[in-house]
């Protein structure tokens, strides 16, 4: 069986124990910086999702590039939340 996984909402698998993307089997150490799978941007320059760029009071964020499950938001106080969202209730 083939690992899968997906990083920065781009399938990758792992071949030989090394993980590469499964579009062009480069590996993601040789291409870290892709646009997002999900809504084709780049990274700024800054490395923060051009989606979501700098937010008020928090210190890091991704959007999850698609997967709900992946997203977070580590605040400047410490406070750290993960996943999606809805009135508080995690899906």
């Amino acid at each position: 069986m083939t690992a899968r996984s997906l990083w920065r909402g781009h399938p990758i698998v792992q071949v030989g124990g090394e993980w590469v993307y499964e579009d062009n089997g480069a590996p993601t150490a040789e291409q870290p910086n892709r646009r997002c799978g999900h809504c084709s941007l780049p990274n700024r320059d800054d490395d923060h999702d051009a989606c979501l760029g700098e937010l008020p009071g928090v210190k890091n964020a991704c959007c999850g590039h698609g997967e709900r499950n992946e997203a977070f938001i580590q605040f400047e106080n410490g406070v750290t939340v993960r996943g999606f969202l809805i009135d508080g209730v995690t899906p």
